[in-house]
């Protein structure tokens, strides 16, 4: 059922929530937790933390129309800041019409370590986990047999020997998470193999723990946008995909840049794994730490042309353990929301529509940053909320806008300002 979204930002929050019931994009109960803001119970939040006070609302939208791998996506996302649903929509939009992304799933298993110090005799030891890697393999397996049962569980396991300020002899374990994020279920594994490691090396142990690191959940997404859609002056859109380029390689080469490069594509990324009830800080040390692989921070992307079909070709790859079960995914009922608006996805399938949508959010900045400058699309956001930190009605918001915009530089002072001359003349209105 294709649905026209045509507008549907300038619509009012009933007239939005009613779109939703109208083509029935979200079950009955869910529609109801929209319609009523049903956030977080207190009593939950409670369980969930320490010396809890209260519960902390963000804005919740999603993106209309995110086409990944063929399947179109109405994608929730959670963020205060003016103009990512937006500049996202937008990417979307475009993208869309140029046949969508295509992600590939490199594989979904979690790495774990156990860190040995005092260990005398390297080789020896090494020489020892190998000759019992099988019997070490089933002793994880054992500590976790509901993750067995479930089709994953412990699948390799590796040494490397760290030879720096200190000695460590490091034991990698990789796990095949399933569904969850897997962190409790590789803390419970690499416990259990503290002790035998011990007994193989005759070292120590110093931790066992989850690596945030994900390098064997690698996910891709690519697009191919077709020049026409930068722009209908055929030169210019060429102007603009060339400069897109130059701005990916400006990110690759320089830090200061590709930090802000990676913190846009993080707009997009962390909004929707906040709906989704993931571990943003997770997803983000991963991601962080795969973008300096080379010896070097870099961005993310990579821009490029093909001359051939004339098209802009962009593509991300990142590590992406996203979860759709476990951890506090199912105690947030606008969590349920989120994946009955996805059409509850698989952990394969969530982590394709996370790294299209930071590629989405990567582009829109991009194409704003070469062409018309990122503060020509944050300049009526900022005066919405300049608007409405200056106390402005839902009646006086629009008013208020259009005359902050007008003088271009504009701030909360000069916001109220303007308020204050729109209220006495409104005032005047009323006395005649």
């Amino acid at each position: 059922m294709k649905i026209s979204w045509t507008g549907f930002s300038k619509k009012s929050l009933q007239e939005r929530l009613q779109i939703l019931k109208d083509y029935h994009l979200l079950n009955e109960d869910n529609q109801t937790n929209l319609e009523h803001n049903h956030m977080l119970p207190l009593s939950t939040a409670d369980q969930m933390s320490e010396n809890v006070l209260a519960t902390f609302a963000l804005p919740y939208s999603f993106v209309p129309d995110v086409v990944v791998d063929e399947q179109v996506y109405q994608v929730p996302f959670v963020t205060e800041e003016p103009s990512v649903v937006a500049a996202a929509s937008f990417a979307a939009k475009i993208i869309k019409r140029s046949g969508g992304f295509k992600t590939t799933i490199h594989n979904r298993q979690m790495i774990g370590q156990v860190a040995l110090y005092q260990v005398e005799n390297i080789e020896a030891a090494i020489k020892n986990i190998q000759n019992h890697k099988q019997e070490l393999l089933e002793l994880a397996n054992q500590a976790h047999p509901s993750i067995v049962n479930r089709g994953g569980g412990a699948r390799d396991l590796r040494v490397e020997w760290l030879n720096g300020e200190a000695e460590f002899l490091v034991v990698y374990l990789t796990v095949d998470t399933q569904e969850a994020m897997g962190a409790n279920i590789l803390n419970t594994m690499l416990e259990a193999l503290k002790t035998p490691l011990e007994e193989l090396t005759g070292g120590e142990s110093l931790m066992a723990i989850l690596s945030n690191y994900a390098t064997e959940a690698l996910v891709t997404a690519t697009c191919e946008i077709d020049l026409r859609f930068l722009s209908r002056n055929k030169s210019e859109a060429i102007d603009i995909a060339k400069k897109i380029v130059l701005a990916s390689q400006f990110a690759k080469q320089d830090p200061y840049r590709a930090s802000t490069h990676n913190k846009g594509i993080f707009n997009g990324i962390d909004a929707v794994v906040l709906a989704t009830g993931n571990d943003w800080r997770a997803i983000e040390a991963g991601a962080h730490a795969y973008a300096s692989r080379n010896g070097s921070y870099q961005g993310l992307t990579t821009w490029s042309i093909k001359e051939a079909t004339q098209t802009l070709c962009g593509e991300i790859t990142l590590p992406l353990p996203i979860a759709t079960k476990g951890g506090s995914i199912g105690l947030n009922p606008t969590v349920e929301v989120s994946f009955d608006l996805l059409k509850q996805p698989t952990a394969k399938e969530l982590a394709s529509i996370i790294a299209s949508i930071g590629l989405a959010q990567n582009f829109a900045a991009l194409k704003a940053l070469v062409s018309t400058g990122i503060q020509h699309g944050h300049m009526k956001l900022q005066a919405k909320s300049l608007a409405l930190l200056a106390g402005a009605k839902d009646t006086e918001i629009a008013l208020l806008v259009s005359q902050l915009i007008s003088e271009k530089h504009f701030s909360l002072k000069r916001a109220q300002e303007i308020l204050e001359n729109i209220r006495q003349k409104s005032n005047k209105k009323r006395i005649r």
